[in-house]
Parts: C-alpha cells; sequence; structure tokens
C-alpha cells in the first residue's frame, strides 16, 4: 500500500508537457491542413443536419459547433483551440493552482475537438492515445490544490485521499495493454520479418522518419538486429505482467525495461510525442519510495515482534524475485533458441515456435490477463475502502464516501470500456466477452476513452523504402523535384530530428507510398493547391517559401513519381540515401485538366460553396492573425524545441526561488537523534529515522521536550 503522489505529480505533469507540444505542433499546421485554402477544409465536416443542439454535440462532441458565435470560420476555431490548448498546457505544468481536474477536462475536450474535424491527418493512434491519457488525467488530477504549507513533501497513507489511487491503476492498466497488444500484433499479423526476427534490418531505413542515428542503427551486425527484436518482443510481451507484481523490485524492473525500449525509439526515430506519452505513462509503475531518499524497508518496526514477518516477506519476495528472472530467462531461451558462437562473438537467434502454437497460447492467456486487471483493481478497491475506514471525523469521512463511490465507480466502468478493445487481439476471447461491456463501449465509442492499439504490426518496404517524390513543370519537358522539408529526398541530405513535431502532411505522404494514390484522395487535393500556387499548403512543404522552386510562379503541371530507397553503404562520400525509380505514382495534370476534375469529383473535394464570407473587423479573429502572422517564420520544430527550452528555464527559476521547505534546528536534530530507536530499522540492520507513520510515539515525545 505504498502511497503515489510524487508518480501522480509527475504523470499530470508530463500530460500536460505532451498536451502542449501537441496543441502548438498542430497550430503550425492548420492553415495548410484545414484553411479554406488547404488541403482537407476543416469547414466541410461540420455542416448542422437539423439535429437538436444537445444531440448533435452528443453525435460529432467538439466546441468548434460555436466557433460562428465568436465569428470564426472552422480553422479559425481550431486555431483559437489549439493556442488556448497550448496555453492552458503550459498553465497546468508552471503553475499548482492550474493543475486541477477543470483544467485537464478543457484541455481533453479541446483535444477532442480538434480530432473531430482533423479527418485523416489526425487518425494516429498516438491522438487517441492522447485522448484517452488526458481524460485518466482529469480522473487523477485533484478537484483543487491543497495551500502549499498544508502539502507534505511527499505524500503518505495519512494523508491521501482514499479514492486517488484508483484512477492512477487505470494508467498502469493503460499502459499494460498499450505494451502487451504492441508485442502480440506483430505476431498474429504473419508479418515474416518479425517471424524471421529480421524486422530491424529494415525497419531503421524504412520507418516514416528516419534520426541521423537510424542509419548507424542500420547498419550493425544482422545477428545484433535478431536479437534486439527478441528484446523487443520480452519487452513488450512477457514483461508488462509485471506490471501488477506484488514486488516493488519486479515492478521497478518492468519500469526500467520499458523505459530503455523507449529512449531507444526516440534515438532513432521522429515518433513525435508518443513515446514521451509512454514514458509518462511509465510512471504508474513508481510509487514515493521510488522517487525519494527513504525507501519503506527503511522504516522503523513498531515492535520487535514485527522483526520475523517481515523477513519471511522479505524472503518470499526474493523467491518470487528469483523464479520471475529464471522463468523469462529460460523462456527466452527456448523459444528464441539463443546459441552463444564464441568464435564469432555473436548469439544467434530464431524462432522455435509456430503460428498455431502462438494463437493457441494467446488464446490460453488472453482471458486470465483480464481477471489479473480484475485482481489488481480489487485490491486497489480493497486498499481504499481500509483507507476510508481511517478517516477520522463525521463530515470528512461522508465527504470522503461520495468521492471514493464516485471514482469507484468511474474506475470500474472505465476498466469494463476498456476490455472490449482490448479483447481484439483475440476474435474468440471478444466473442465471450459480457455483452454489457460491449454495449458500454459502444455508447462512449466516439469518445474515444478507450481504444485498441498494434504498433508496428506489419514491417513494410522489405524489398526497399517507397517514396512518392512530387515534380513540377512550366512546359510539360523540364520537370524540377518539389522537395520537403523532412520526408526523405535528396539522396545528400541527413534525416533530420523532428521530435516532438509531427508533420502530419508528411507522414501521411509516407503512408500514400505504401499503395496507389486513389487509396489516399487528399493526395488529389494537395496537387490541386500545388497547382493554385497556395501558400499556406507552400509552408507544411517549405517553411521559407524561397526555398521551394515555383514560389514565384505556380508550375502549370504536377505530377509525382514512385521511388525505392535505400541507405547508402558505410564508405559513399556525401551520400545519406540510395533510390531507384520504380514507377508513376500520379500522371502529369494542370488545371482544368478533365481527369483533375474527375478526381476531385469523385471523391468530394470540389469546392461546391465558397467560404461564408466573416466580418474582417472582428477583433478576435485580427487577433489571432496577428499571431499567425507573428510565428509563420518560425519552423515548427524550432518553434516547439524553443518552447521545451523556455519551460526548461521557468521550471529551474521556480526550483532555485521557489520557497523550500523549513529546516529543523541543530538543537532539534540533537533532540531527535537522541529519542530514535536504537533498534535495526531495515532488512539490513540499518538505522533510520523515525517517521510519522511507525514511530509517532518518539515524535509526541520530542514535542513534550520542546
Amino acid at each position: 500500500m505504498a502511497a503515489s503522489g510524487l508518480p501522480r505529480r509527475l504523470f499530470l505533469q508530463g500530460v500536460a508537457a505532451v498536451y502542449a507540444l501537441a496543441f502548438a505542433s498542430l497550430y503550425t499546421q492548420i492553415p495548410g491542413l484545414y484553411g479554406a485554402e488547404g488541403i482537407l477544409p476543416a469547414r466541410r465536416t461540420l455542416r448542422p443536419q437539423g439535429k437538436g443542439r444537445w444531440r448533435q454535440l452528443w453525435e460529432t462532441p467538439t466546441l468548434l459547433w460555436e466557433a460562428p458565435q465568436l465569428g470564426l470560420d472552422t480553422a479559425q476555431g481550431l486555431e483559437l483551440l489549439s493556442l488556448l490548448g497550448a496555453l492552458l498546457a503550459l498553465g497546468a505544468l508552471l503553475l499548482r493552482p492550474l493543475c486541477n481536474l477543470f483544467v485537464y477536462l478543457l484541455l481533453w475536450a479541446a483535444y477532442l475537438s480538434a480530432c473531430q474535424v482533423g479527418q485523416v491527418f489526425l487518425y494516429f493512434q498516438w491522438d487517441s492515445l492522447l485522448l484517452e491519457t488526458g481524460f485518466l488525467a482529469m480522473l487523477v488530477a485533484p478537484l483543487r490544490q491543497p495551500p502549499r504549507h498544508k502539502q507534505t513533501p511527499q505524500s503518505g497513507l495519512a494523508g491521501a485521499s482514499p479514492h486517488e489511487a484508483l484512477p492512477f491503476w487505470l494508467v498502469r492498466w493503460l499502459l499494460f495493454r498499450l505494451m502487451f497488444a504492441s508485442g502480440v500484433v506483430k505476431l498474429t499479423s504473419r508479418c515474416p520479418a518479425w517471424w524471421g526476427l529480421t524486422a530491424l534490418t529494415y525497419h531503421y531505413e524504412t520507418q516514416c522518419l528516419p534520426t541521423p542515428a537510424s542509419w548507424f542503427a542500420h547498419h550493425l551486425p544482422v545477428w545484433l538486429h535478431k536479437l534486439s527484436v527478441v528484446a523487443t518482443f520480452l519487452i513488450e510481451i512477457a514483461v508488462p505482467p509485471l506490471f501488477f507484481a506484488p514486488v516493488r523490485r519486479l515492478r521497478l524492473v518492468a519500469f526500467y525495461s520499458q523505459v530503455l525500449l523507449q529512449v531507444l525509439i526516440i534515438v532513432t526515430g521522429n515518433y513525435n510525442f508518443f513515446n514521451l506519452l509512454t514514458l509518462v505513462l511509465t510512471t504508474a509503475l513508481l510509487d514515493d519510495g521510488n522517487l525519494t531518499a527513504e525507501a519503506d524497508s527503511g522504516r522503523c518496526r513498531k515492535t520487535p515482534t514485527s522483526a520475523w514477518p517481515r523477513s519471511l516477506l522479505a524472503l518470499l519476495a526474493l523467491l518470487l524475485e528469483c523464479t520471475v528472472y529464471g522463468l523469462l530467462a529460460y523462456g527466452t531461451v527456448r523459444y528464441f533458441g539463443l546459441e552463444i558462437d564464441w568464435e564469432q562473438l555473436a548469439v544467434h537467434s530464431t524462432t522455435t515456435f509456430t503460428f498455431h502454437q502462438f494463437s493457441q497460447w494467446l488464446k490460453m492467456v488472453t482471458l486470465p490477463t483480464m481477471w489479473l486487471g480484475v485482481v489488481s483493481l480489487g485490491w486497489e478497491l480493497l486498499t481504499a475502502f481500509w483507507r476510508w475506514t481511517q478517516v477520522r471525523g463525521w463530515l470528512r469521512k461522508l465527504c470522503t464516501a461520495v468521492q471514493l463511490f464516485i471514482f469507484g465507480t468511474a474506475t470500474v466502468a472505465l476498466f469494463v470500456i476498456s476490455l472490449v478493445p482490448y479483447s481484439y487481439i483475440e476474435p474468440s476471447t471478444h466473442g465471450r466477452l459480457w455483452t454489457g461491456a460491449h454495449r458500454l463501449f459502444g455508447t462512449v465509442e466516439h469518445l474515444q476513452l478507450a481504444n485498441s492499439y498494434g504498433l508496428f504490426r506489419r514491417m513494410t518496404g522489405l524489398g526497399g523504402r517507397p517514396e512518392v517524390v512530387l515534380e513540377g513543370s512550366y512546359d510539360g519537358q523540364h520537370w524540377m523535384e518539389i522537395e520537403f522539408m523532412y520526408k526523405p529526398g535528396n539522396l545528400s541530405r541527413p534525416p533530420p530530428i523532428v521530435a516532438p513535431h509531427q508533420p502530419r502532411l508528411d507522414w501521411q505522404m509516407w503512408f500514400a507510398a505504401l499503395g496507389p494514390h486513389s487509396h489516399s484522395p487528399w493526395f488529389t487535393s494537395l496537387v490541386l493547391r500545388l497547382l493554385q500556387g497556395r501558400e499556406p499548403v507552400i509552408r507544411l512543404i517549405q517553411n521559407d517559401v524561397e526555398k521551394y522552386p515555383f514560389h514565384k510562379q505556380p508550375p502549370t503541371y504536377v505530377r509525382a513519381q514512385r521511388y525505392k530507397y535505400w541507405f547508402s553503404h558505410p564508405g559513399e562520400q556525401s551520400q545519406w540515401w540510395r533510390r531507384q525509380w520504380v514507377e508513376e505514382f500520379f500522371p502529369p495534370v494542370s488545371l482544368g485538366d478533365p481527369l483533375l476534375d474527375t478526381l476531385l469529383r469523385q471523391f468530394g473535394l470540389q469546392d461546391k460553396s465558397l467560404p461564408r464570407a466573416r466580418s474582417s473587423g472582428n477583433a478576435l479573429a485580427q487577433a489571432l492573425r496577428w499571431i499567425r502572422k507573428q510565428l509563420s517564420p518560425l519552423e515548427a520544430s524550432t518553434l516547439l524545441w524553443g518552447l521545451l527550452t523556455a519551460v526548461g528555464a521557468i521550471r529551474g527559476m521556480q526550483a532555485l526561488l521557489g520557497p523550500r521547505p523549513p529546516h529543523a534546528s541543530p538543537v532539534a536534530k540533537e533532540e531527535k537523534h537522541r529519542l530514535a530507536p536504537k533498534k535495526d530499522c531495515g532488512p539490513a540492520g540499518k538505522a533510520a529515522a523515525p517517521t510519522p507513520d511507525n514511530c509517532s510515539g518518539s515524535v509526541q515525545a520530542l514535542r513534550r521536550k520542546k
């Protein structure tokens, strides 16, 4: 029953930071993606259907329905939401009074509102993950922050509300679902690269936006790539059940393994805020003892008779740890055939189980993992009830009982809802799930309170990385390539470091290259905007318009070619990539071309009506345009890194200049040391200072002495 006040605080600050990055990144791209001259204008997504106001809001939950009341169109309303969301998130991160339930509710509502009009550019798993995490943060956050002088340095059991640990347990359950499902789907997809343990020999080269470190990782020995895949399966499938282990050290091992995986992904790939958000989720594996100098094992014992039960528990915990580590090691060696080659100093590995065997194993363990969640949640509920029984005062007990009932019911309901998307990993288990859970999930599915996850399901580009290269021409004979800021294009340009920014057009260009252009209808709209020379769309490709080859005059013709890219070989001077032409991706078209008009009409992308004119004298609209004008010269990744630097500087100043906890006088310290019991206070026989929880008698004696 270790307290988790510090991890909860760290979690809330982490969520606020991710919100700030997500809103700021989205804000820089709104005109080009969703403006009146953008690729997919947002105004097309919100059209009143003659339904009641509240029913319309429930079916399409977005605050942007109210944008016309402010004299703004949908895109301007989205800009306002993004700016306010970023400012609110920074406020929750830097100002203690703003770290409360209502602020996190507004942040979640704002991001949900954006996702409702975001269309294909906001259909990523990390957007769903941020919504689900943001809703949990709303439950974890306090109704209001207590005054600083009433808050202890670390939240002990005595000062914590009984319900506080319940919503935070859902964060741990979310992390389990995310990691376990991400590991399982790699094998259920029957991808030959994952089954052959060769996925990482392709991954660094074929991922959407590599980093410079990806080039070096790609050229590591093949045996090390295969061993890394084995480690990935171990961390994503075998380790997550340890999130619910009763032994702190096992949870700590699980924490460090997840952190290691996420840090390596951050170094070798630009995955925007996704890995940062996953790191934030790992705080649910910690407790106050992990984040403070004092650990529970160093506390004094109340009576000498408690020594033998504590020693017995420590011995059982040690046996459990050794058993778990032994099973993990044995299973890894057996099921992945690990063999050490001493001559070549390598570790060889191969998959020794079949798809049928894995499917049977998955069918056998999916339901027990759900019951593992039920047992763990049941323990949290019992612990919360026990803490409630320790509350003194009938009025406070009544208030905490109401809070416990509300948050306990919400926790159980969200857990039941989450079982539905989690069970997607095993169809037969999904079919046997309680029908009430299906109905409950269907009712709130559009709110994205619980989602299914499965990252890197299949490895793409096994024969070379497919890449779409846009070209423009004035005469249809001489073509110039249109180079993007972030995605691969120029063979001599190193891969950039983009994270935590997500260039959403570059990401969709990567998905478009995996199939025909008809599978990506937005691409036709992109071609149209380039032919029209729309600056907001051009800024998505090159923020510095002068670097865009057709900045003086739009091209007469635009076409797209599909290439295959590979990393260059070591020793090739000034070359990061090699490429080979494959085929024409999109035929040459010009404005008024029948083919272009047919495609626009087929995909419903024609502008049937002009956007409704808004008053140019609207003060709010003018303010939004002024802010946009000031920020548009800054590249998005530069803006986000500047934001991070500023936040770090402010937090550093707060730590240096903020109020510090009062220190005891030398006389009090000497008296406390004299009154401290001489008995050994830990498993190793070390003495520890008395704490309010278990040495209250010494503290009372000290007070009487004073």
